[in-house]
């Protein structure tokens, strides 16, 4: 099985652990998230440093699959975002709780 699909598989295994409806996540909860065209999965796990947070996006099923990886401390946030005008997923960390929420295109 090749890196891709094997990336694919665990995104599609995580997102079925998650809750469609709520606005936050649990540790080890998958969620799916949407840019546009590009779709993917993020779940986070709690360590010393912070919340390491893993966002693994690609465009449609032939896509080549990039991760992202962030440790969020409480009161940090990340955003993804794409050169098109499908807005921006904003991720944020607020004490103990982790939010994600798709945003409105950012400005160059």
């Amino acid at each position: 099985m090749s890196i891709r699909n094997t990336l694919l598989a665990a995104a599609i295994t995580l997102a079925s652990f998650g809750a469609a409806h709520a606005n936050d996540l649990r540790p080890i909860e998958g969620r799916s998230v949407h840019l546009g065209d590009i779709s993917g999965v993020t779940y986070y796990t709690v360590e010393p440093a912070g919340f390491r947070v893993v966002t693994t996006l690609a465009e449609g099923t032939a896509g080549t699959p990039i991760r992202f990886v962030s440790v969020l401390a409480p009161g940090q946030h990340v955003v993804l975002s794409t050169a098109t005008q499908a807005g921006a997923l904003e991720i944020s960390r607020i004490g103990d709780r982790l939010l994600i929420r798709n945003t409105s295109a950012v400005a160059n």
